[in-house]
């Protein structure tokens, strides 16, 4: 996120439904506190993993919310004069969903001590932010209805579980060999996860989990697809990439968790995890469970030779 300069225009925050109705005296008060800065296109402004202390208002490009997961569909999609990170601006916590350019976009930042001071003289500043807090909850009960995509994703984690492996396995795998390209899959393993649990409990074990996901999701293309497979076990396919080249990709990711000593959670601070893992190449006629077989196979090669390497 780079800061830019924004020559503060009163007309421009009058349009924003926000503002809306909004006395000009309390608006100015505003102008001196807006930070501008501009977003690249798939730049994350707000993550589930970071806390956020600001109130973000969109002046222009295009923003898109997800929820749970960067794998899945988005949500909504925020246009010039939109808000984004009311929720955790209000309770100082973290984000409930991924907010993401998708284009080049230009925000203004505040502080949310600044505009819970203006509630005090806006009524009509909490009325409407209530009903924008009121159109985000019946959007997120629309979601929870749609069961069909709640059953693809791992509700932990965000990432996609074994439903959604097959499904999109069977999409993949025809895609490449009609094109005659190279699919490959990663399966990995955290190691000494039953020890992890024991010291520091099960929840940090999840929270483990989680980094573990959120790190690999972060370095992978849109098309590679990231599920847990079960337990401490994910498994990644890499469409359109040879076994070389999956190796790299394999490597990169092992080594960025290795370079994560601690991390922050709810629980407090906790040391990180290392994966082992396993690499296979489709061949000719393989299914999903042959591809698994010889990827776990390959994954239990590196436990043997003394865990925190690829094998395969």
């Amino acid at each position: 996120m780079k800061s830019v300069q924004w020559q503060g225009s009163l007309r421009q925050i009058q349009q924003a439904r926000l503002f809306q109705n909004v006395a000009v005296s309390n608006l100015q008060k505003l102008l001196r506190d807006f930070c501008a800065y501009e977003l690249e296109s798939g730049e994350v402004l707000l993550s589930p993993f970071n806390r956020n202390e600001h109130l973000f208002l969109l002046l222009d490009g295009q923003l898109k919310v997800y929820l749970g997961s960067l794998d899945g569909q988005p949500v909504s999609t925020l246009q010039a004069g939109d808000c984004a990170g009311e929720i955790s601006f209000i309770d100082n916590d973290h984000p409930s969903a991924y907010v993401v350019a998708t284009s080049p976009s230009t925000v203004l930042r505040l502080h949310r001590d600044t505009l819970i001071k203006l509630f005090e003289h806006s009524p009509e500043l909490m009325q409407n932010l209530l009903e924008l807090l009121c159109t985000r909850v019946r959007q997120g009960n629309r979601i929870i209805l749609d069961s069909e995509q709640n059953a693809n994703v791992d509700t932990l984690t965000g990432a996609f579980n074994r439903r959604w492996l097959e499904h999109v396995f069977e999409r993949e795998s025809t895609r490449c060999a009609f094109n005659g390209q190279p699919l490959c899959m990663l399966m990995l393993d955290v190691d000494n996860f039953k020890a992890y649990n024991d010291a520091h409990g099960h929840l940090a074990g999840d929270y483990a989990l989680c980094l573990v996901a959120h790190t690999l999701r972060n370095q992978l293309r849109p098309k590679d697809s990231l599920a847990r497979y079960g337990g401490e076990e994910f498994v990644i396919l890499l469409p359109e990439i040879g076994v070389d080249e999956a190796r790299n990709i394999g490597q990169r990711l092992r080594q960025s968790l290795e370079r994560i000593e601690t991390f922050y959670s709810p629980v407090g601070v906790l040391p990180g995890v290392t994966v082992s893992i396993g690499l296979s190449q489709m061949r000719v006629k393989d299914t999903l469970q042959s591809l698994l077989a010889r990827a776990d196979e390959a994954l239990y090669q590196a436990k043997q030779q003394g865990r925190n390497c690829l094998c395969g």
